[in-house]
């Protein structure tokens, strides 16, 4: 690989990279594009729409026309194509949790030198927090990832001849919504806390698959699981975890699984050497921040981890997903 050759300029730049971010965050928050993406309006005429002072507007519109995320001709602003398309809350392909739960995580990571120093976390979990908005961000934001990805990935995934899927920790549900999807025989089950049952529910229903894929409530690590399946979907869970929990997610994971049945595990994926990918290492300073043993796993270590629980013909699927993910796959004897 090629050594990045830096110049001041460039370190600078990415030093106050966060301005354009909380640009970013703040017009989300205020939810500034919707009323854009109708009609080109004044400054004063969003404030009004907004409830938010004319200035502090005009100078936020301002910047996002810098950004190339609204026009503005003639004193009047009006969301771009792709802006209302992703930013606005009407769209289907409106981005705003995700982007709202990085604005979540902002806090945490602004005191990481405090995080390295003790080794511990310095913010509570979007997904275990008592804040409303906070884990409606949260699960929704991983509906919007899931999103980006599940419909190019469940077609590339083999599950035929499968009856039973279980999606565990599965949020929102959208991996067992496209799994079933692209699976006319398929059947599912999404296990998750008892407060992801409205936001699984609510997507689940608006997929027509309500007959097709229920929710059982629990916690993964401290209660039992249904068994019975020929499929277990393990997406973006073990990252949350040190080795000892995630040994326990997977023995309770194997033991739901028929014999012949597979076991599925997405992650971030560091390279054996762990210098990289870059997401995957940056996504384990996001764990350090926020959880007590959380970190991304090498490649090496998460195959360990599945021939230690005893799974066979355990192997990563070639395929090309973004930002350093990658699916490690196990059969049950």
């Amino acid at each position: 690989m090629d050594e990045k050759i830096w110049t001041p300029a460039e370190l600078l730049q990415l030093s106050g990279g966060y301005w354009s971010v909380c640009a970013l965050h703040a017009a989300v928050a205020l939810d500034v594009v919707t009323p854009l993406a109708g009609e080109p309006l004044t400054a004063a005429e969003a404030a009004d729409f907004l409830g938010a002072d004319a200035r502090g507007i005009a100078m936020l519109l301002d910047a996002l026309a810098a950004m190339a995320l609204v026009y503005k001709r003639d004193g009047r602003f009006e969301a771009t194509p792709f802006a209302a398309k992703y930013l606005a809350k009407c769209s289907p392909d409106y981005l705003g949790y995700i982007i709202m739960h990085h604005h979540y995580l902002m806090p945490g990571w602004s005191r990481l030198d405090v995080a390295v120093r003790s080794g511990g976390p310095v913010r509570e979990s979007s997904s275990h927090g008592n804040d409303e908005g906070e884990r409606e961000s949260f699960l929704m934001g991983m509906f919007n990832l899931a999103m980006q990805s599940a419909p190019r990935v469940a077609p590339l995934i083999d599950l035929s001849g499968r009856g039973r899927l279980l999606d565990l920790g599965g949020g929102p549900g959208t991996w067992a919504i496209h799994f079933c999807m692209q699976n006319p025989a398929l059947e599912a089950v999404v296990y998750d806390f008892p407060a992801t049952r409205r936001f699984a529910e609510e997507t689940i229903v608006r997929f027509g698959l309500a007959e097709r894929i229920g929710f059982v409530a629990g916690d993964f690590l401290d209660n039992g699981i249904p068994g019975g399946f020929d499929v277990v979907w393990l997406s973006q869970i073990l990252h949350a975890y040190g080795p000892d929990q995630c040994e326990i997610i997977l023995q309770k994971a194997i033991a739901s699984l028929e014999p012949g049945g597979v076991l599925l595990v997405q992650e971030f994926i560091l390279n054996d050497d762990r210098s990289g990918p870059l997401f995957p290492a940056l996504f384990s300073l996001n764990m350090l921040v926020g959880t007590s043993a959380g970190q991304a796993y090498a490649e090496g270590e998460l195959c360990a981890m599945l021939a230690a629980a005893g799974l066979r013909d355990v192997r990563r699927l070639p395929l090309e997903l973004p930002n350093g993910a990658g699916i490690i796959a196990g059969t049950m004897p």
